[in-house]
């Protein structure tokens, strides 16, 4: 079956190289690129048109839209039924498109979910990485909703659901996943399939990552749980235990510390082993930093999540 791969970008510039030369180099070759470009005012569609040589590129212009509506756009103009969506961003491996469609083309799921994998540049993305990114060593296969940068299902499997959710900007995959799943049950977790991309630079741009996810979960009303637990966190449990050092240092100090180890405890385990052979004061700021990126991102959350809430309570026709 022919396999359509479809990718929605903006103003990436250069950026979109890696992603195309990894397209060019995989073993099995998509019969169709599909690109949506959202109105990029750059070079990006000049570069686009530079790969039409190599890959069978079908550049859409959509200016305006955002990632929903991309890559519905996108898939709705796809030749294959079988689909397999990337970002802009990502470094594909190899076999990615091979492995990532042979359970769909075996007939034994209409979804199949890829993996991914952080590709830092600097010391202090290797510790990004680790803190906020899970190994697939910490997820169970069954439950795993796998991001749009790396899966694929089939045309009609998309059809049913009603596509990507073009009233969210950010969760919009974790929708349109748990459609996905309610339909069909538990996907096929191919962790050959993996995509590479780099993450977040510096706290700034990590927040600002962080309040945007939260605030697509508010609109989206996802993991109401995890947030109301993360409140109670932070604005009870955490004044209490301020609280309590202030009187008693000797049982309170002890607690903080306890609470700090455990939260920090996994990324604390991934990142031993990403940093074995780093110099001990290089190794020891790393460790640092595992707690301050925490924090960031809680932060984020707590003040991105309510201001998605109250866009779904003002936009409840659109949900």
């Amino acid at each position: 079956m022919k396999v359509s791969v479809i990718v929605t970008v903006l103003n990436e510039g250069e950026a979109i190289r890696p992603l195309l030369d990894s397209l060019i180099q995989q073993s099995r070759q998509p019969d169709e690129v599909v690109i949506c470009d959202g109105g990029s005012s750059d070079n990006t569609l000049e570069i686009l048109q530079e790969y039409t040589t190599w890959l069978p590129l079908k550049v859409i212009s959509e200016p305006g839209a955002n990632i929903s509506h991309g890559r519905n756009v996108a898939i709705a103009a796809a030749a294959g039924p079988i689909i397999a969506s990337t970002d802009a961003g990502v470094v594909l491996n190899p076999y990615w498109l091979e492995d990532l469609v042979h359970p769909i083309e075996e007939q034994r799921a209409p979804v199949a979910s890829g993996w991914f994998e952080p590709d830092p540049f600097t010391d202090f993305e290797v510790v990004m990485g680790d803190t906020v990114l899970p190994s697939r060593h910490d997820i169970d296969p069954e439950e795993f909703l796998p991001s749009s940068r790396s899966v694929a299902f089939l045309k009609s499997a998309w059809e049913a659901v009603g596509g990507y959710p073009e009233w969210l900007d950010y969760s919009e995959d974790l929708i349109f996943d748990l459609a996905l799943r309610e339909k069909y049950g538990a996907f096929p977790f191919v962790d050959t399939a993996v995509a590479y991309f780099r993450p977040r630079g510096s706290l700034r741009s990590f927040f600002r990552q962080y309040y945007l996810y939260a605030r697509g979960d508010g609109k989206a009303n996802l993991w109401a749980k995890r947030h109301v637990v993360r409140y109670l966190t932070y604005l009870l449990g955490l004044p209490i235990l301020l609280r309590l050092i202030w009187h008693e240092r000797k049982a309170g100090l002890p607690l903080l510390l306890l609470g700090v180890g455990t939260y920090c405890r996994r990324p604390a385990t991934r990142l031993w082993g990403d940093t074995w052979g780093w110099r001990p004061p290089a190794r020891l700021r790393a460790f640092a930093l595992i707690p301050i990126i925490r924090l960031v991102g809680d932060v984020a959350k707590m003040i991105g999540y309510p201001v998605g809430l109250w866009w779904r309570m003002q936009n409840r026709h659109q949900v």
